[in-house]
């Protein structure tokens, strides 16, 4: 009786617990089905951000120099210099302010230029300066606009914003201008007027010289 009665129980647990896991896995069942029949939306994590919109490199406190060719030809400084290799066009960005230097063949400065935003085009080896800009070439000369674009391909830079120009006896001013890369030739589009430098002056005066609209040469 004894082994009938231990039978009789064990096959009683076992009835239960095969019960207990059918019990378990329907409730886990209905639960998925009203989930998904709710027609409540679900919480889900953020989506992955596309590949071409994060930068490739971010670099922090650079300086650094760069070649053109297999020479030396800038240095560069910067607080944050970010690059966009899936970009189209890809580029190289400078968001939180930029200071080049361009040297010539013998290292020496052939000008030097501070921007408050700057992109780099690689592909099209194009600079667009944003910004306060400023820039100076070698014979001291200083050039001060809101927008200007560098062409390393073409060697030329050029704007169609208003430029400011210093020279060491006057200043000149004008909507639009092109230049060498050097920044020692360059013609004005629509000039607006040359103020001549008092140097005995206390204040930087403002004699206005009667100007034609056509190009003038440096």
């Amino acid at each position: 009786m004894n082994e009938i009665a231990m039978l009789r129980k064990r096959s009683n647990s076992l009835l239960y617990t095969s019960m207990s896991i059918t019990i378990v896995l329907g409730a886990t069942v209905m639960l998925l089905l009203f989930s998904s029949c709710d027609g409540k939306k679900k919480t889900l994590g953020d989506a992955i951000i596309e590949r071409d919109s994060l930068p490739v490199m971010k670099t922090l406190g650079v300086t650094t120099l760069i070649s053109d060719s297999g020479v030396t030809r800038y240095r560069v400084k910067t607080e944050e210099w970010l690059m966009f290799d899936r970009k189209k066009p890809s580029y190289w960005a400078f968001e939180k302010g930029v200071y080049l230097e361009q040297f010539d063949s013998v290292f020496h400065i052939e000008a030097s230029i501070k921007a408050d935003t700057a992109y780099f085009y690689d592909k099209e080896k194009l600079w667009k300066l944003i910004g306060d800009v400023d820039i100076q070439n070698r014979k001291g000369e200083r050039f001060n606009t809101e927008l200007l674009y560098w062409n390393q391909a073409t060697q030329k830079v050029y704007t169609d914003k208003f430029i400011r120009i210093q020279q060491p006896d006057r200043i000149i001013h004008s909507y639009g201008f092109d230049s060498n890369e050097q920044l020692t030739v360059y013609t004005f589009r629509n000039m607006d007027g040359i103020f001549y430098v008092d140097e005995n002056a206390s204040t930087a005066p403002a004699a206005t010289d009667s100007l034609k609209k056509d190009s003038v040469k440096k």
